[in-house]
């Protein structure tokens, strides 16, 4: 169906469904800042890549597995947050998720204590734990809370932030914990014979903690606020409650959309997640800016990013969700390629580009994803999170790719083919099937 657009002047009506439902503003808020809270660790292990391979030297192969460990933490811990949501509602899934999150953030301090890089991916993967528990239940909450109509653009809204936390992320990274310091060969040398440069690799760890630190102050802090607000009964919550006016719909995950969702999931977490691991690596070898330059590069193209979630949020009163995202996959596919064949300035900002066009990806396949299932709409949500293990299997494998290629532009091809496969989804297999009896 298509919707007119809404005008403040009249109220909405069957046709005009409101998009946050009255009285809800307020845990509306609380809970879209979530998108916020959970983009800024996402977006420093962009910068976190970087500063690892400097302070422990080691390759592009192994500096993926910071993305490993990360995504590997959303793998690991969907379906036990699906199982406490389902059990204790969704309020009960953000506050295990924020209490998560903060601890790995303060295990970044002792891990640059004891100089040791598993440690760190330790950290990373309890920080991931905690954001697995908040994008399984924050995620379901938003697109329930309102007309099913409208849980496409409710979301696409709520997302909207997130890539404002990815801003963040990567400009508090590029410019707390990038020292600016890039030594030359004969400077590492003269370093080594003073016998001074295992200190300078301390510096350059250390320069990790205060950002995680405050971080985690922030996110308990939230917590806090989470617990006082009060959250309504939403969707497949009021039916599995028996409210009046509700009905218990027994669904089923067997269903092609939501498995194609599934997949379409993973290979679009996998594009957006090696796109902006490899962007700053891939700026400085072929355009030669210095480091601090290509972070803010990786910035701008996340401020695009968050442009195209707050215009694509408002496309989708005109076009619809699914048609959107396969028009866009094309586009960022031809634009990827780009990247791919003319590696240098042009193809950096084709590469820019895609940032833009990835933005509705990730909250469209997931409302398209749990529509129409009914009490399986929570394990739904935890095993759409879990096909964020994309960002595990993909970005290690653009590494290897960048290795075989003597170069990052031949792994910029695994986003070439993860787009393809999310326009063929959008447009053959994102829709819901009828069943007949």
């Amino acid at each position: 169906m298509t919707s007119t657009p809404l005008r403040s002047a009249t109220p909405p009506s069957a046709d005009q469904p409101r998009l946050i439902p009255a009285g809800q503003l307020a845990t509306f808020a609380v809970v879209t800042a979530l998108f916020f809270l959970w983009a800024i660790p996402n977006n420093l292990n962009d910068i976190l890549i970087r500063q690892f391979m400097t302070s422990f030297t080691i390759n592009r192969l192994q500096a993926g597995l910071v993305q490993f460990a990360f995504y590997l933490g959303y793998f690991c811990l969907a379906l036990p947050a699906a199982m406490v949501t389902r059990k204790a509602g969704y309020k009960a899934g953000i506050l295990t998720g924020l209490c998560l999150f903060g601890t790995g953030a303060i295990l970044f301090w002792p891990a640059a204590l004891a100089d040791r890089y598993s440690y760190f991916l330790v950290a990373l993967f309890v920080i991931a734990s905690g954001l697995s528990f908040l994008e399984t239940s924050a995620n379901p909450f938003i697109a329930e809370m309102g007309d099913p109509r409208t849980s496409e653009r409710r979301l696409n809204f709520a997302q909207a932030f997130n890539p404002l936390g990815s801003i963040s992320g990567a400009l508090l990274g590029t410019i707390f914990i990038f020292s600016g310091i890039e030594l030359k060969p004969d400077q590492v040398a003269a370093l080594q014979a003073q016998h001074r440069y295992q200190a300078y690799l301390r510096s350059e760890i250390l320069r990790v903690v205060h950002p995680y630190l405050v971080l985690a102050g922030i996110v308990f802090f939230w917590a806090l606020l989470v617990a006082w607000t009060k959250f309504p009964r939403v969707g497949s919550e009021r039916s599995e409650a028996g409210e009046p006016g509700t009905h218990t719909h027994s669904g089923t995950l067997l269903r092609f959309h939501f498995i194609a969702a599934v997949a379409a999931q993973f290979l679009y977490v996998g594009a957006q997640i090696g796109t902006w691991s490899y962007f700053i690596q891939y700026a400085q070898q072929y355009t030669s800016v210095p480091e601090r330059e290509a972070g803010y590069l990786l910035t701008g193209s996340l401020a695009a990013f968050a442009i195209g979630r707050f215009f694509s949020a408002w496309l989708m009163r005109l076009v619809r969700p699914h048609r959107l995202t396969g028009v866009y996959a094309i586009v960022n596919t031809v634009l990827a390629l780009a990247g791919v064949l003319h590696p240098g300035w042009a193809g950096l900002w084709c590469l820019f580009a895609t940032s833009f066009f990835m933005s509705l990806m990730f909250p469209t396949i997931f409302a398209l994803g749990i529509k129409e299932l009914g009490d399986k709409t929570k394990l739904a949500g935890s095993v759409l999170v879990m096909s964020i293990i994309g960002g595990a299997v993909l970005t290690p494998a653009m590494g290897k790719l960048s290795e075989l290629g003597h170069g990052v532009a031949l792994a910029y091809a695994v986003p070439v083919a993860a787009y393809c496969g999310v326009a063929l989804y959008a447009f053959f297999a994102s829709q819901p099937r009828t069943r007949t009896a």
